[in-house]
């Protein structure tokens, strides 16, 4: 099943803060995952038990390392109006100074974001939200691309200019891979599922 995307035109001249207030507004299936990418209401069925437990398995790994006054989020949104963007990261770490009442934080706050491609939204991931994210000035974006055309990789995007990074590191699943400071850990990957089950 592919994403589904939602075309709303603002009522008024208000643009960004109109799309933002039907985003929040709407009644949205539990558990689909809803952005706004580029403009446009983006609605993606649940994640697959491999995209889980990748999820999981990262979460388990970066726990332990990220200082005590921040946190891993699952569900917490990024918002980038410079690009007409709401993206809600597979894993985001913030400091929890920034994390309000809000179901979403400035981008600019995070200090790692995470994507784990899915067949539907992997366009979005490598393309999109990348430049989005650069944008914004996240200092870290891990793209963890299990259904990239040569294999599944894991790379890492830093050193933010304009729409862009520069690529800090590619690896393939099963190698050890490692997240830089401030995290400076190495991720265990050798139990990231793979789409054809190896």
């Amino acid at each position: 099943m592919s994403a589904l995307t939602v075309q709303h035109e603002p009522a008024s001249g208000d643009g960004w803060e109109e799309i933002v207030r039907f985003w929040q507004e709407t009644d949205w299936s539990e558990g689909w995952k809803v952005e706004i990418i580029e403009g446009i209401v983006t609605v993606a069925p649940p994640p697959s038990g491999n995209h889980s437990l990748i999820a999981a398995k990262l979460t388990a790994c970066l726990q332990p390392v990220i200082p005590g006054d921040w946190s891993l989020h699952q569900t917490l949104g990024v918002e980038i109006p410079a690009k007409s963007g709401l993206y809600i990261p597979d894993l985001l770490i913030a400091p929890d100074a920034v994390v309000t009442g809000s179901p979403f934080i400035p981008a600019a706050e995070a200090e790692l974001v995470v994507e784990i491609t899915s067949p539907y939204n992997a366009k979005h991931d490598r393309i999109k939200k990348l430049a989005g994210y650069a944008q914004a000035g996240v200092p870290l974006y891990l793209l963890i691309d299990a259904f990239a055309p040569l294999g599944p990789t894991l790379t890492l995007h830093g050193e933010p200019r304009g729409d862009l990074y520069r690529v800090l590191h590619v690896g393939k699943f099963g190698e050890p891979f490692h997240l830089p400071a401030p995290f400076d850990v190495d991720v265990d990957t050798s139990s990231f599922p793979t789409p054809d089950g190896s």
